[in-house]
């Protein structure tokens, strides 16, 4: 299995996961099945240098954070290996990227460096090849006359919005467009009260005149994203796997229809890690799609005081 192979060469030439299992007191080369490999928190992006090669970075993302928060970086030796797994995500989720308008209204992200979010978002509009495709930071207006276009037009628009933006959005110019694709990203940063998933939904789908509200599921230590098309049920791309662990024992591996914590297995990370133990809660289905429950309420996962910086 292509999991097994990348996770002997990773224990081997990724540093901070090398001492990360070797703390944990695992022989690599005793380690014949998925549930054995040890999955590095996702902490250790914040403090250390992730890399499992020596090839120069390409590309430095970052994630968002309030002041006086440590943010991850994920070093990118190559930067193709991301650019290949959304293009062909979409492709395989959405069909043929020249088929849509993409919209990004994506203010929080836009306003600072190293978001690979917009570095995607930017990326499939250019794969558009769509003159109406493009950004919108606070340009409400303009974006209201962009969305009325494309209905009028009758042409396939995918609005792709950081949760806040949205929702500030519908409140100034709310509009009835059931064609149209929203696919939320995730996160207030800070701008709004949080929402539950039910909720915000519900609120969007009014503010839209949309029956399905579309999700993104991707972090700065990832180079690879699960996608929604509706009721908060994400589906991985082939590359990409979720499974769930004990909340009480991080090596613990729980059955599919347990709630637990999410655990990425993402191929696509090859030159950084590919076995990330994130801080969201989740269940994973039979047919390996899964839904995400919450966050953890503790900041740091245990685990994480095996290596010290």
């Amino acid at each position: 299995m292509v999991a097994l192979q990348i996770f002997q060469y990773q224990a081997q030439h990724c540093t901070v996961y090398k001492e990360f299992i070797a703390g944990l007191k695992i022989n690599p080369a005793n380690v014949k099945t998925i549930e054995q490999i040890p999955f590095l928190p996702i902490e250790f992006f914040k403090t250390h240098s992730v890399v499992s090669t020596n090839d120069p970075v390409q590309v430095t993302f970052t994630s968002s954070g309030t002041t006086g928060i440590t943010t991850s970086s994920h070093f990118v030796t190559d930067v193709s290996w991301y650019e290949e797994s959304f293009r062909q995500a979409f492709q395989l989720f959405y069909g043929d990227i020249k088929n849509y308008t993409i919209l990004a209204l994506l203010p929080s992200y836009l306003e600072r460096e190293g978001s690979s979010l917009i570095y995607m978002a930017n990326d499939l509009i250019k794969q558009s090849q769509n003159p109406d495709s493009g950004f919108f930071l606070y340009n409400h207006d303009e974006l209201e006359k962009q969305l009325k276009k494309q209905q009028q037009a009758k042409k396939s628009t995918l609005l792709i919005g950081v949760t806040f933006a949205l929702l500030d959005f519908i409140e100034q110019h709310p509009i009835n467009f059931p064609e149209l694709i929203v696919m939320e990203t995730g996160g207030m940063k800070g701008r709004r009260k949080e929402m539950i998933r039910e909720e915000l939904h519900d609120t969007l789908y009014k503010g839209f005149g949309v029956d399905a509200i579309h999700s993104e599921y991707g972090m700065t230590e990832l180079l690879s994203q699960a996608y929604s098309k509706g009721n908060g049920i994400f589906n991985c791309p082939p590359w990409m796997r979720i499974i769930t662990r004990d909340t009480n024992d991080p090596m613990s591996i729980l059955p599919g229809d347990k709630a637990g914590g999410i655990n990425v297995i993402d191929l696509a990370n090859i030159n950084s890690c590919s076995f990330i133990a994130t801080q969201d809660l989740g269940k994973v289905y039979p047919d390996g799609s899964f839904e995400v429950l919450g966050r953890f309420d503790n900041a740091d996962i245990r685990g994480c005081n095996l290596l010290i910086a």
